[in-house]
């Protein structure tokens, strides 16, 4: 079952607030078919626990690298996924759209 996105953010809130590092994610924009809507969010703590989902397959791997490298530098960043639908199913975008997300550490 999906978290609703007042639970991804409750518990980063509820992560931070215990000690741990924490990164939220955020899909900002979408083009094409894309796995989840503008707004979806991924919450990750420092050990790699997370909660919540901007895509899926390698793409959600990409995603909490990313957010655990942002806990570590405190550097938010933008990244983005697009593939042509020839491969798309290979990278985890089956509907062959393009996402961004925005990945910052929660302080």
């Amino acid at each position: 079952m999906l978290s609703t996105e007042t639970d991804i953010l409750h518990a980063a809130e509820a992560w931070r607030l215990s000690g741990r590092g924490v990164a939220l994610a955020t899909v900002v924009e979408t083009w094409g078919s894309a796995p989840r809507p503008v707004g979806s969010h991924l919450v990750v703590d420092e050990g790699g626990n997370f909660l919540g989902s901007v895509s899926g397959g390698c793409v959600e791997g990409a995603v909490i690298t990313e957010a655990l490298d942002a806990i570590a530098d405190g550097r938010s960043r933008v990244i983005e996924f697009g593939v042509a639908d020839e491969t798309a199913w290979r990278v985890g975008l089956s509907c062959g759209g393009r996402i961004r997300v925005f990945v910052e550490r929660i302080d």
